[in-house]
């Protein structure tokens, strides 16, 4: 009796050209990141406390798709180079705030190129970039 193991074939595996897409990206980062000291797990945490100015890990974390344990050891590092500042919140000390040091704002003015440059890596029309954004969205919301 002869089985059929055709789904078990990498090439007829979504996940495989998803992780590899992602691994190869993150990759192309690195050039950008390395001169403002930022891996970058670290850069789309600051990307979130750019735009947030205030955050509680809880919040930080649901928004990037990252658990406690991955995202503390990215703050206490981001705090160490004087980015963040991490602080019990008055109300509810259970909350851990994160919030945007006047170090951290010039950062920023540092970083505000790499997404252009990243862009000229990807090689996706604007349309295409939407469509994937879109569809990559889609899973997401519906995996999470």
């Amino acid at each position: 009796m002869s089985e059929n193991y055709d789904e078990l074939k990498l090439c007829n595996q979504l996940c495989f050209p998803l992780y590899a897409c992602s691994k190869e990206i993150v990759k192309r980062y690195k050039p950008f990141l390395d001169p403002i000291d930022l891996t970058y797990t670290q850069y789309i945490a600051m990307m979130v406390i750019w735009e947030e100015k205030e955050i509680t890990v809880k919040s930080m974390g649901e928004k990037l798709f990252l658990d406690s344990g991955t995202l503390t050891p990215v703050l206490k590092k981001l705090e160490q180079k004087g980015y963040i500042k991490r602080e019990r919140a008055k109300d509810d000390e259970r909350n851990l705030i994160i919030s945007l040091t006047k170090q951290g704002e010039k950062l920023k003015e540092k970083a505000v190129s790499i997404p252009k440059n990243m862009g000229g890596c990807i090689c996706l029309s604007p349309e295409e970039a939407s469509t994937l954004y879109q569809l990559l969205y889609k899973i997401l919301g519906r995996i999470s």
